[in-house]
């Protein structure tokens, strides 16, 4: 699992006589996050805040294919397609949403698997069984790129650049930063006292990055359901 002590800080503009997150000042790494959540397949999401948590009927969708017998599925299907989707190798960035991974195994991204009779099929996860054969495929292969891998993430991390700060609105609207911007924004939400705009700093943490995953899919008031009511994923 992620480690749940890896923090980030948003500073916030907060209308305090409306009780409103205006918006956000943002860093590289948040807005990253963010972008991250449109990555992650619903099977994720759903493992991620549960299924008696999820808001419609996604969930029962995702009860049905576990209760659903394997004999039922094409052969060259089986129901971890379905219920555990890999997601982008970005989407657990900065420790912000917990893992997914149930294998016990090394499952990183160098690490492959084949099955024992059919070597054309490869996966990362060795409970997965062969489409041709539904033998597990947990033969270990190990792939020998890792020096270039590792370069190429550390240079092209993330989707945006660092040289800005970014400004989060509180329906997650992202735009980089700037004086005009933040001037403009403040006509628009008819802001006539300046004394009751007040600056707060809030850390993010695992579970602040579940409760915004969790917000974005029912809220178009994101940051302040989180961060000023405590909307919890509990």
């Amino acid at each position: 699992m992620a480690s749940s002590s890896s923090k980030l800080t948003l500073k916030l503009l907060v209308d305090a006589k409306r009780e409103k997150v205006l918006f956000a000042e943002a860093s590289k790494a948040v807005v990253d996050f963010l972008l991250n959540l449109l990555c992650l397949p619903i099977g994720t999401v759903i493992r991620i805040l549960n299924k008696n948590q999820m808001v419609g009927c996604l969930a029962n969708l995702y009860q049905s294919v576990e209760n659903l017998d394997e004999t039922y599925m094409q052969p060259d299907q089986n129901k971890d397609l379905l219920l555990k989707p890999n997601a982008s190798v970005s989407s657990q960035i900065s420790g912000l949403l917990p893992s997914v991974n149930d294998t016990s195994s090394n499952n990183s991204t160098n690490v492959f698997y084949r099955c024992p009779n059919h070597y054309g099929h490869v996966t990362c996860d060795n409970t997965t069984r062969c489409p041709s054969c539904r033998t597990s495929m947990n033969s270990q292969m190990i792939f020998v790129g890792e020096k270039v891998a590792n370069e190429i993430s550390a240079e092209k991390s993330g989707f945006v650049k660092e040289v800005v700060t970014y400004m989060v609105m509180d329906d997650l609207a992202i735009q980089p930063m700037s004086s005009i911007s933040s001037i403009t924004l403040l006509n628009k939400f008819n802001v006539k006292e300046v004394g009751s705009l007040q600056e707060k700093v809030v850390e993010l943490d695992m579970n602040q990055g579940v409760n915004l995953l969790k917000a974005s899919l029912q809220s178009k008031t994101v940051l302040t359901d989180v961060f000023l009511r405590n909307h919890s994923s509990a």
